[in-house]
């Protein structure tokens, strides 16, 4: 982006966004993933991005995890990285508060 922020989108968005295919990754560690996520999320917990760079190559790839503070971390750095990424706000917090489905356990 021509004015060096970071693309973000709220909850709303994200559910129109994996309806239309989006990548989605939780960078949450990986007993929170298991716990509750949105649905289709792929856990790269934040301390493995450095080593998951081709993780990130789909365009744009979306990022999560509690509330938005990680995710955005993660962004930063990979958007650095030349990484199309978009930081979810609110996190997978916004989405269960906002009553959305959600998936459990290990996948």
């Amino acid at each position: 982006m021509s004015d060096g922020k970071l693309e973000e989108i709220d909850v709303d968005g994200l559910e129109r966004a994996l309806a239309s295919g989006a990548v989605l990754i939780d960078v949450r560690e990986t007993e929170e993933w298991t716990e509750a996520r949105v649905p289709g999320a792929v856990s790269i917990p934040l301390g493995t991005v450095p080593d998951r760079l081709a993780d990130f190559e789909a365009r744009p790839t979306y990022v999560i995890c509690l509330s938005g503070g990680r995710s955005m971390r993660a962004c930063e750095y990979l958007s650095a990285r030349g990484a199309h990424v978009v930081n979810v706000t609110g996190g997978t917090r916004a989405w269960l508060e906002s009553g959305r489905g959600f998936e459990s356990g290990t996948a």
